[in-house]
């Protein structure tokens, strides 16, 4: 009796490799997101997807990359809303307002420092600086929310800050994952 025996040639073996791989980062992905939304947070497991789309490398990463592709994305959105603010203030004249979006602009500032950092904390297995970083970036932007309730008005930012504020919370959820 012969018996058949499969061979895989070594180009073979590394394309069922490769493809496992990232199958299993694929499902990195699938599971963190379902996790974000299962949680308590404001997100959807839709939007924390949608969120990622935004970084193509994020299909094969790890947990540890979904944070610092997160800190990417929300680098990358506080740069675009510090440029939407200094043409907001452009058109303004009320003076307490550019005062307000003055802050908001110092805080989006801070925000990209602190996201860099909180990127290397992952990196550097730092994850307690990571955590304490996306805090302040996160307090940071109710600040700037909270300026303009005092005024009696909604802010002109309101769509950014949230959006903003959702990237960081995926970040910190990741990361309180590790």
């Amino acid at each position: 009796m012969q018996v058949n025996r499969c061979k895989l040639s070594p180009f073979s073996f590394l394309l069922v490799l490769l493809f496992l791989l990232v199958s299993s980062n694929a499902s990195t992905l699938d599971e963190t997101c379902k996790s974000i939304g299962a949680s308590k947070m404001n997100i959807s497991y839709d939007y924390c997807i949608k969120f990622f789309e935004a970084n193509k490398a994020s299909t094969t990463a790890g947990k540890h990359g979904l944070v610092v592709i997160a800190t990417k994305i929300t680098r990358a959105e506080a740069t675009n809303t510090r440029k939407r603010i200094t043409d907001l203030k452009a058109s303004l004249k009320d003076r307490k307002v550019k005062e307000r979006l003055s802050v908001c602009r110092m805080q989006y500032t801070f925000a990209e420092k602190w996201l860099l950092a909180a990127a290397n904390g992952i990196k550097s297995g730092h994850l307690q600086d990571a955590k304490r970083n996306l805090n302040a970036v996160i307090m940071g932007t109710d600040t700037c929310e909270e300026w303009f309730r005092e005024l009696g008005m909604a802010s002109p930012l309101g769509a950014e800050d949230d959006a903003f504020t959702k990237g960081c919370s995926i970040a910190l959820a990741i990361t309180n994952m590790l």
